[in-house]
């Protein structure tokens, strides 16, 4: 029997329970994967508290990107086989030995990128393609601030945003995470615990501010954000690791410079397999010509997911993890 970590009533990491679960077999559409390895990531300890609505209802299988091997594909599955490699980025599910999965939500995985590499990079490496290819299209001479830039997407994307050429200031909370920022991209690094994050940019900029900012980060950093800003520009909010920005009246963008604000998802961006397809193909093509280097910080069995996450939530990982079944 495969294993599975089910959440059956909402908690703290405690809540994560290692059980048996039967995949079942594929159906029309579908694919059956035997999984090699499982990224961590922030928006698992969403669901697990309830703060996200688990697609499916309860009990949930956390786990949004994984990578491993076909066993078997359903009817009307024609461009895999047995033995293939693939991986996903979807929102739940992934915390298992085996699942089923709609074939239209997979990607091969091409020559030169492992399976470890792949389940650490797909959602948080697709979600680094949107903000800066689509959300806010990053070029040659924009200044971006990151805000946890040590963590999963903000090591890929201070690197990507570097191969782009902008200027990419990011904020971090601990001089250990600084270096490790300054050695994924990061040309300026500031420690939010013991630096005042908008007068240092200022300082960096020459009071010109940033074209854009990316926040995970939420309700600690908002709305000092969006001080950092130039006139008309774009404020991207895309994760509340520290809790939701609280409501605020829209009049705000207007008085802080004619802002623009988004709260943008990677599943609503890859929600067509076209555009799925092709954000995982730039993600491929920086990994594989160097331009971004996936780097697994941390390792785990699927056992101890409730210790993963526990180190996540006391922000003594950095960069990407994985969870071996």
């Amino acid at each position: 029997m495969a294993k599975a970590v089910r959440v059956h009533t909402h908690g703290g990491p405690e809540a994560l329970v290692y059980e048996d679960a039967d995949p079942g077999r594929p159906g029309r559409g579908e694919v059956l994967v035997r999984h090699t390895a499982i990224g961590l990531n922030f928006i698992d300890v969403y669901y697990r508290m309830g703060l996200y609505p688990a697609p499916a209802g309860m009990p949930v299988i956390p786990g949004g990107e994984a990578a491993g091997v076909v066993l078997e594909v359903g009817e009307g599955v024609d461009w895999l086989k047995a033995g293939d490699r693939v991986a996903y980025a979807v929102p739940t599910g992934a915390y298992c030995e085996e699942r089923l999965i709609a074939a239209d939500r997979l990607v091969e995985i091409p020559e030169g990128i492992s399976d470890e590499q792949a389940a650490a990079m797909m959602l948080k490496g697709m979600t680094a393609e949107y903000l800066l290819l689509r959300t806010f299209k990053v070029k040659a001479g924009d200044t971006i601030l990151y805000h946890a830039a040590a963590g999963g997407v903000g090591l890929i994307l201070g690197q990507w945003a570097k191969h782009l050429g902008a200027t990419v200031i990011g904020t971090v909370g601990s001089d250990e995470k600084a270096e490790l920022a300054r050695s994924n991209g990061f040309e300026h690094v500031i420690n939010y615990r013991s630096q005042d994050f908008v007068a240092e940019v200022a300082a960096i900029t020459g009071g010109r501010k940033c074209d854009v900012v990316y926040d995970s980060v939420g309700n600690d950093t908002f709305p000092a954000s969006l001080d950092c800003l130039k006139p008309m520009g774009t404020f991207v909010s895309f994760g509340q690791s520290s809790g939701p920005i609280p409501p605020f009246s829209i009049s705000l963008l207007a008085q802080k410079g004619s802002l623009y604000a988004t709260r943008p998802t990677i599943f609503a961006y890859n929600a067509r397999r076209e555009d799925l397809v092709r954000s995982a193909d730039a993600l491929f093509d920086v990994v594989l010509k160097g331009a971004v280097e996936i780097r697994i910080n941390q390792r785990y069995a699927l056992r101890d997911a409730a210790r993963a996450h526990a180190d996540l939530e006391g922000r003594s990982t950095t960069g990407a993890t994985v969870l071996i079944p």
